[in-house]
């Protein structure tokens, strides 16, 4: 019978642990070691009981560890881990099981570092699956997330008694690690103090905040860990990107974040500002706090405010002669997680800023890519609203280039960049292609009415202004 069904007996419960504890003090080693397969998980079962039930599992997890080599209890600790029973509370049933892991780690003699990083994706996995659920107290999450940040400190303490090779190997482990676990904490209650105990672990493992917020650190710690091991690579959660641009937004909204984890915010919205190819790395991995469904509303606000700020400011004329192929595709998905943004987000003033956002990296976008961008967020959108809005901003566009080639064709010490304009992509025969996508979709017949009027409505207005300019001799 499952534990909701039948309330368990606390001082009963705190007995029968106090039991097995006392019995593990005169227990053989060959008893302890046959125990140790499933007593552990047995008394965590108990640790959601009550404070003193939990108290007296940690103290039995803590005897299995004194008595048996750390390197046989590890495996036990993650195979309990990874299979919580579904008749108790699991934020608190993991609890004795990963502060026994702290305990684990720094015991352990040799491998530190392959014997580490077993566990982390599994500690990872658990608190992810925890955190993303709405049915637990606040007071057990504090409590899972308390032993979560120690069991961090463990392998920071680890780091520390280690040469230099296997250390590197560790510290970056560590720091992918606090990332997942930054955005972990981000999604469940938004706890600073979690998150600036974190933070001040970020220096230790040589990370940089401009290096988060571009990625390049991310992808440093990677290869360091995993290399070019695949299966590797696939136990690795996702969140290492998102608690990556998290760590920036953190910074954005608590300078006692930046300060903790040592960044120049300052000097990084600076550098963003004036480093092309920086910005649109750091534009394509703000798209995993822009994309995320189990984030606060709160933090892609500030999210779009450093987009914001970034963007600021004439930065089309330090575009250069910078390619940004590379980069188009992950900014291209920012760009469609933007409108994801404008279109749900119940705050006015949220969805004015995307869209002020939106605009902005689109025109920071070389105007040879900007056209195919623009087409690709129109096809790949299911709201005519949202199609109809993009429409307008193509139509802009090509106002805007059209009164460009105009003032070029009346200079003619600047022919040369006239013709340049001329074989631009928006006044093209892409364009009507692009109307005609909306007047015959690829699904057959003509759009469903009324509910893509606002895409077809914007879509023949195109064509009207592209006819019209056309007719008056101005295209």
């Amino acid at each position: 019978m499952s534990a909701e069904k039948t309330p368990i007996d606390g001082s009963s419960s705190a007995n029968t642990l106090l039991q097995l504890h006392q019995l593990l003090t005169s227990c053989s080693k060959e008893n302890i070691d046959a125990l140790s397969f499933e007593l552990p998980k047995s008394a965590s079962k108990f640790a959601a009981v009550s404070p003193q039930c939990l108290e007296i599992s940690d103290n039995i997890i803590h005897r299995f560890i004194e008595k048996c080599s750390p390197r046989d209890m590890l495996p036990i600790l993650c195979e309990a881990l990874d299979s919580p029973n579904k008749t108790v509370q699991a934020a608190t049933y993991v609890c004795p099981l990963i502060s026994g892991l702290s305990d684990v780690f720094i015991s352990l003699q040799r491998r530190h570092f392959e014997q580490i990083k077993v566990a982390v994706p599994v500690v990872v996995k658990v608190v992810k699956a925890i955190s993303t659920e709405s049915d637990y107290e606040d007071t057990e999450l504090e409590t899972l997330f308390e032993r979560i940040v120690v069991n961090a400190l463990s392998i920071q303490t680890v780091c520390r008694k280690l040469e230099d090779g296997e250390n590197e190997k560790l510290r970056a482990l560590l720091g992918l690690y606090v990332l997942q676990i930054l955005a972990l904490v981000s999604v469940s209650r938004n706890y600073l103090h979690f998150a600036l105990r974190l933070a001040s672990i970020l220096p230790y493992s040589g990370i940089s905040g401009l290096g988060l917020i571009t990625g390049y650190s991310v992808d440093t710690m990677s290869h360091i860990v995993i290399g070019e091991d695949e299966e590797d690579c696939s136990s690795f959660s996702s969140h290492i990107y998102l608690g990556a641009s998290l760590s920036v937004v953190w910074a954005q909204k608590h300078d006692e974040f930046a300060q903790a984890a040592k960044f120049d915010f300052g000097a990084i919205k600076t550098e963003l500002q004036n480093n092309p190819t920086k910005r649109w790395q750091a534009v394509g991995m703000l798209k995993h706090v822009f994309a995320s469904i189990d984030l606060p509303w709160e933090f892609k606000r500030y999210t779009v405010d450093f987009l914001l700020y970034i963007t600021s400011g004439d930065i089309s004329n330090k575009l250069g002669h910078n390619d940004c192929s590379l980069y188009m595709t992950s900014v291209f998905s920012s760009l469609q997680a933007l409108t994801m943004i404008i279109i749900y987000a119940s705050d006015t003033v949220l969805r004015k800023n995307a869209f002020e956002a939106l605009k902005r990296v689109l025109g920071d976008i070389p105007n040879s890519q900007r056209f195919d961008i623009l087409k690709a967020l129109i096809k790949n959108s299911d709201s005519s609203s949202m199609v109809a809005i993009l429409l307008d901003l193509v139509r802009g566009e090509m106002h805007r280039e059209r009164i460009l080639r105009t003032s070029l064709q009346k200079n003619e010490a600047l022919e040369a960049d006239s013709k340049t304009c001329q074989s631009t992509l928006f006044w093209s025969t892409s364009i009507l292609e692009l109307v005609e996508s909306v007047l015959r979709p690829d699904t057959g017949g003509p759009p469903i009415l009324p509910d893509n009027s606002d895409a077809v409505l914007s879509a023949l207005n195109l064509y009207r202004f592209v006819l019209m300019t056309e007719a008056a001799g101005k295209a």
